[in-house]
């Protein structure tokens, strides 16, 4: 059971590493997972970083990483993350596919950041479900592992059980978001406040986009973004959009795509379903009254739209948050 007051089971992360990683790539998740001890140290959560030796691993920027864990951490982690993967993308071996697999069926969750969708790939976790990787190692990825859906655009899939994520930067999302699953959005927003980092990017936005999402109130766009995070139960239909920022329907719809990677049902959508969940964590309003203030048409409707979105009910979710009651 977990709250948005930070209290939780005890929950310990075990991070991969090898020779030649790049330390962003590591640091990226212990960044996130590491101000979540520091901001909720009765979270009970646990950070360690592993090797297959536990022997000192040189970096490729220079630094030698020492005083790692060995293999044995992962028996009694509760996540596996592998952050990246060598460049050369070598077959995991036996013994760490065991390792993963072993995990996964006493049930602790794996990640694959990045190219560290490789080795999760290896283990057969993904066969048969969506997958997604550095956009640059699409090709080897579809070619060496055909049983998997991959969806080369996304920034990050989670199953539940496995998550993989696209490179670099958006393994900050995919951290942020394993928070956010285990301590609530709430918890999730003030890790990110204190990185400085967006609090919440949807995990099917595209990976890069033609131009930077504009600043906020900066421009015409901006501003509509801003009220419409404002008016989440109001009309938001891309006409309406569009005549707030003085703009056709078609120009409002292409620039916004260009500066959000997603059209603006997809996003207006995507913020009601945000704002949906923060108000089931932090109020006991009836799930009527959450979709009628999130701008949903029905209750109905909004159960759909939270299932299809997080493979869970709106009152469900609640309950691993709170002890309200619908």
């Amino acid at each position: 059971m977990t709250t948005t007051t930070g209290m939780s089971l005890a929950f310990a992360a075990a991070i991969h590493t090898f020779p030649g990683i790049t330390t962003f790539h590591l640091a990226a998740p212990l960044l996130v997972f590491g101000e979540v001890v520091r901001q909720y140290s009765d979270a009970g959560w646990s950070v360690d970083v592993w090797s297959s030796d536990s022997g000192p691993v040189p970096t490729c920027d220079g630094p030698t990483l020492g005083d790692l864990a060995g293999p044995e951490v992962t028996d009694e982690a509760d996540l596996i993350v592998f952050p990246s993967w060598p460049l050369d993308l070598p077959d995991p071996g036996t013994d760490l596919v065991d390792r993963v697999v072993s995990a996964h069926r006493r049930g602790a969750r794996i990640a694959g950041f990045c190219l560290g969708a490789f080795p999760v790939a290896a283990t057969g976790l993904l066969d048969g479900r969506r997958a997604t990787t550095h956009w640059a190692a699409a090709g080897r990825f579809a070619t060496e592992f055909p049983d998997v859906d991959l969806e080369a655009d996304a920034l990050y899939l989670d199953h539940g059980d496995v998550l993989t994520s696209a490179g670099t930067a958006s393994s900050l999302d995919a951290s942020l978001h394993l928070v956010r699953a285990a301590l609530g959005s709430d918890a999730a927003r003030t890790i990110a406040r204190h990185l400085v980092v967006a609090p919440h990017r949807d995990g099917d936005q595209a990976q890069y986009i033609d131009r930077p999402i504009l600043d906020a109130d900066a421009t015409p766009l901006g501003e509509t973004i801003t009220w419409a995070l404002a008016h989440l139960d109001d009309s938001l239909d891309v006409e309406t959009l569009a005549a707030h920022a003085s703009m056709s329907p078609r120009n409002f719809s292409r620039r916004f795509r260009e500066a959000t990677g997603l059209s603006p049902a997809r996003w207006v959508l995507a913020r009601r379903l945000d704002e949906a969940r923060h108000l089931l964590e932090a109020t006991s309003w009836p799930v009527t009254r959450v979709a009628k203030a999130c701008g949903f048409a029905s209750a109905v409707t909004f159960r759909q739209n939270f299932v299809a979105r997080y493979a869970t009910t709106p009152t469900s979710y609640r309950s691993r948050f709170t002890t309200a009651e619908d």
